[in-house]
Parts: C-alpha cells; structure tokens; sequence
C-alpha cells in the first residue's frame, strides 16, 4: 500500500453519501490548522480509484477547495471492487 495525493475529481465514490455537515465543519477547521492527520483509503482499480471510507474527511477537502488529498492506495482486481459494491 502506497500514500500519495490524488485529485479529489479522480476520486469515484459509488455509495450515497451519508454524512454528518457538523463533522465536516469540525474536520475542515481542523484540516485548515494543522493538515490531514490521517489519509483516507481508495482502491485503484485499472487506473480508476475508488473511495469507500473517509466520507468526512473527503467533504472537508472539497468545503476547503483542495484539488488533492492524501490517500492509502491499495490495488486490487475488479471482484474487490464488486465485493465492496454488493
């Protein structure tokens, strides 16, 4: 596993969004002073990452207008992908 800064807009998240607005604020404040203490995970399946977790932090960079946000990178197959669609 890899970390690296991605481009938010490369960033596919197929599940509905189920996110607390009052975490974001807090995450973005928090991000703004001091910087993402954890990165979030993607997949990268054939070139293409997906973003199944770190919903908050993910909002935070987008209310922040950050183009990028540092992820774990974690390669894997199309049925890992399926797996986490299903």
């Amino acid at each position: 596993m890899k970390i690296q800064e991605i481009p938010l807009n490369k960033i596919y998240r197929p599940l509905p969004k189920q996110t607390d607005q009052a975490k974001v604020q807090q995450l973005a404040q928090s991000i703004a002073q001091e910087g993402l203490h954890e990165p979030i995970d993607v997949l990268e399946v054939e070139g293409q990452y997906y973003g199944f977790s770190g919903c908050h932090r993910y909002e935070a960079h987008q209310l922040l207008r950050k183009e990028t946000i540092k992820c774990k990178v974690r390669r894997a197959p199309r049925s890992v992908l399926k797996a986490h669609l299903a």
